[in-house]
């Protein structure tokens, strides 16, 4: 059994709709251990960091705009295949089409916004969680 970590952010739209407690009760649900919680506003250096891989393109200074609307929660989840476990259990990242079932699917719609509010951020690869904690969870 290989146990990861990952990066899980409830985003602004989440976080102001109330379904911090949804989020953090699925991710448990699940049977993934919450390591680490905050609550903060995140600033654009710590969002540049973050998004550095999207500098450049056209929804890039939107996202930031969004992540900066308001507070944030970031978490780290473990478990064995958390990476891909949380994937799955948020959905695709269009809400339109997210799967029932799926925290994008029951909780989020298409805003009609630049940038996609979907409630939820997570790693897509162990590279990413290390480096993404970090940012959030420096040691």
């Amino acid at each position: 059994m290989s146990i990861e970590k990952t990066l899980i952010l409830v985003k602004p739209d989440g976080v102001r709709r109330g379904l911090v407690g949804e989020v953090i009760s699925r991710v448990e649900t699940k049977g993934y251990s919450i390591e680490a919680l905050r609550l903060l506003n995140a600033d654009r250096t710590l969002l540049e960091r973050h998004y550095a891989e999207h500098i450049g393109k056209s929804f890039y200074e939107p996202l930031v705009e969004f992540m900066m609307s308001g507070p944030i929660v970031a978490m780290v989840a473990s478990g064995n295949r958390v990476i891909e476990g949380f994937r799955s259990l948020a959905g695709v990242t269009d809400p339109t089409v997210a799967a029932p079932g799926t925290i994008r699917g029951d909780l989020a719609r298409d805003q009609g916004t630049t940038v996609v509010q979907n409630i939820v951020h997570g790693s897509d690869s162990p590279e990413s969680a290390a480096r993404e904690i970090q940012i959030f969870f420096p040691k």
